[in-house]
């Protein structure tokens, strides 16, 4: 199991993760930062744990809006599927990871 440091809000925060994901986390890291960084630029200074939930909040609406996207493409697709249009494969691959990232995103943020 590797371990990755994060720098978040002047905080150091080590964490474990699995081999070859490194780069992963340290992206998921740069995002959450970054998005306090939005918190803080657009709120002013305040606590932590206040910035930590505002930038959460921010992830989770971004979250949101995919999988809405997701079911509205889900919806074309179905009547793709229906026969009154022809689906592109590489369309519904792109939206299964689109999807899946999502989820992955959704849930670790429901167990951080």
């Amino acid at each position: 199991m590797a371990q990755v440091t994060l720098r978040i809000n002047g905080y150091s925060y080590t964490l474990g993760c699995m081999d070859g994901e490194e780069q992963h986390l340290e992206a998921m890291g740069a995002e959450l930062s970054n998005r306090i960084d939005s918190v803080r630029l657009a709120a002013g200074p305040s606590g932590e744990a206040r910035m930590l939930v505002m930038a959460a909040l921010m992830m989770a609406d971004d979250i949101f809006e995919l999988r809405r996207k997701l079911e509205t493409a889900e919806a074309n697709a179905t009547t793709v599927a229906a026969g009154q249009l022809k689906t592109d494969p590489k369309l519904d691959r792109k939206l299964n990871r689109i999807a899946k990232r999502a989820e992955d995103i959704a849930e670790g943020l429901e167990h951080p």
